[in-house]
């Protein structure tokens, strides 16, 4: 059974500071018409591209997924596109006062209650789905890392992490309704760290936004006195710094026990919106990160490259 396609009936916004480049910036949810899909725009920048959220833009992955169009670029798209593919929206408009989305808490919750207060609605046209009628596999040997994809009578995803740590070793999720199941199971996960990599990362120029309130922070390392100090002034943090019981900085208690892996999933889901369009089928990956889920969307944009211009274009509904 076909579905209408769905956009919001208000604009909604929410502002914060971006995780990596540490920009201020709003981001703001627009209604759009039938078959417009999903689309950025940086209203700092004049003349900006509406920039379409599709595979084909993406340009970085360190971190976080980054598109650009015409030399205008968006950084770390992935939680608003989670939000709003989430949430099952077809066509919105994405609108920027800057060049990377606001993390808030780190998860997609505050976007995601933006969307509902803005009233998601249904339009006239029949929704284009791609339908998975054979699998596609993606597998990184040397990462140990695998995404596939097989038939299923609606969208699903299956992620499984492993790490050699008390705090998170082994965990796993499965999402089988998305459209019940999204906003209370997946949004809320916070995005997460190691405590190893934190120097590397804002040595490279990342996370400039991080900070213990929108990132969990897992202490994978032993940590003394003048690492903690170290910290402190390298993120200009005034609170007290602790290991935390549960191998977590300062002791941040979790939204979910595996909240980590939901993160994850939550990551993938919003990279999976650069398809397109939605799919039919269900999607298990293990291990798996925004280098990895940018190649199994290349790849199974390649797989289906017939089906897909075919909804494009308008000739069949999935």
């Amino acid at each position: 059974m076909q579905r209408k396609q769905r956009t919001i009936e208000k604009s909604r916004s929410c502002r914060g500071i971006g995780l990596h480049t540490g920009v201020e910036s709003t981001i703001t949810f627009h209604p759009a018409p039938e078959n417009y899909g999903i689309k950025f725009i940086r209203s700092d920048i004049k003349d900006s591209p509406e920039i379409k959220a599709d595979i084909d833009h993406v340009v970085d992955i360190s971190r976080g997924t980054t598109i650009e169009q015409n030399d205008v670029r968006i950084h770390t798209v992935e939680h608003a596109l989670a939000a709003v593919t989430g949430l099952r929206i077809d066509n919105i408009l994405i609108e920027l006062n800057g060049k990377e989305p606001p993390v808030m808490d780190g998860s997609a919750k505050d976007f995601v209650e933006a969307l509902l207060d803005g009233g998601v609605v249904f339009q006239n046209e029949e929704r284009k789905v791609l339908e998975i009628n054979r699998a596609v596999n993606y597998t990184d040997y040397y990462r140990d890392i695998d995404i596939h994809v097989i038939p299923s009578d609606r969208f699903r995803v299956t992620f499984m992490v492993e790490y050699p740590l008390p705090a998170l070793g082994t965990q796993y999720e499965a999402i089988y309704n998305m459209e019940e199941d999204f906003a209370v199971e997946v949004a809320p996960a916070r995005t997460f760290c190691f405590l190893s990599e934190v120097e590397m990362l804002r040595e490279q120029g990342l996370i400039k936004g991080g900070a213990l309130d929108n990132a969990l922070v897992i202490v994978d390392k032993k940590i003394d006195k003048n690492e903690i100090e170290r910290l402190r002034n390298l993120f200009g943090i005034e609170e007290t710094i602790i290991h935390g019981v549960n191998g977590i900085l300062n002791g941040k208690v979790l939204r979910f026990k595996n909240e980590p892996v939901r993160h994850k999933t939550l990551d993938l889901i919003g990279d999976l919106a650069l398809l397109g369009v939605p799919i039919k089928g269900h999607v298990t990956a293990a291990r798996a990160g925004h280098a990895s889920n940018v190649e199994f969307v290349k790849k199974l944009k390649k797989e289906y490259s017939e089906e897909l211009e075919a909804l494009w274009n308008g000739n069949i509904d999935g």
